[in-house]
């Protein structure tokens, strides 16, 4: 039986895109895809260590309520990151230990949900990379239905299934899935310019020359004048 608010084909990033992407920072790849893409800084890592980057499989659910979740869960592919719209509620955990348990054994790449999660500590065990609102040691519902393959609204960024999806302590970055492969020789670059930049200021006259010139942009200061 099918189901119009359950989309289970869909186009996704490939591997070895994936795999070039996650080398970069996600402050990076924001950077270079317009400083645009990053989720609210409300959604964080329940460990600063924690990483992730895959394709998002997105799923919408009621606020404390899961059971969308589980099917998600089933329909998910290796290498996929579950992202939930759960509405920013934290009144409820919508995973614990057992659900995050499952997604590890099946490949998932990680979770990232506008809602709470429980069992921090398990999950921090585990090193699994699960990206929440916080944490709240209540328990689910499991009655009402949700969507999976729609777009969603996470952290005031609109994802599609397909997206490409990347995490570190910054936060998490969404990019569209046309876009990513694009993106990557630019981030190469910026990564290269910016070494050389911190390189450069590292030596202290280059450091007063940068500094200077950014307060004559900033129009702090005026052409002539020196710190």
């Amino acid at each position: 039986m099918t189901s119009p608010d359950i989309i289970r084909d869909f186009a996704r990033v490939p591997a070895d895109i994936v795999k070039q992407a996650a080398a970069f920072q996600p402050a990076i790849l924001a950077d270079v895809a317009g400083r645009r893409g990053a989720l609210h800084g409300r959604i964080k890592p329940l460990h600063p260590r924690m990483k992730l980057a895959g394709t998002a499989i997105t799923v919408e659910v009621r606020p404390g309520d899961n059971l969308m979740i589980h099917a998600a869960i089933a329909l998910a592919k290796p290498g996929d990151v579950l992202v939930i719209d759960g509405k920013g509620d934290q009144t409820a955990a919508l995973m614990g230990t057992i659900m995050m348990t499952a997604c590890q054994q099946l490949g998932i790449a990680g979770v990232v949900m506008d809602g709470a999660a429980r069992d921090s500590l398990d999950i921090d065990a585990m090193d699994y990379p699960v990206f929440s609102v916080g944490t709240n040691p209540n328990g689910p519902t499991k009655n009402c239905g949700g969507r999976i393959g729609h777009p969603v609204t996470v952290g005031g960024v609109t994802v599609h299934a397909g997206d490409f999806v990347i995490g570190d302590a910054d936060g998490v970055v969404v990019v569209e899935r046309e876009k990513i492969a694009s993106l990557l020789p630019l981030a190469a670059k910026k990564v290269h310019d910016e070494a050389a930049r911190i390189a450069a200021i590292k030596t202290g006259d280059t450091a007063a020359k940068w500094l200077t010139s950014a307060l004559r942009t900033a129009g702090v200061l005026r052409e002539g004048e020196t710190l």
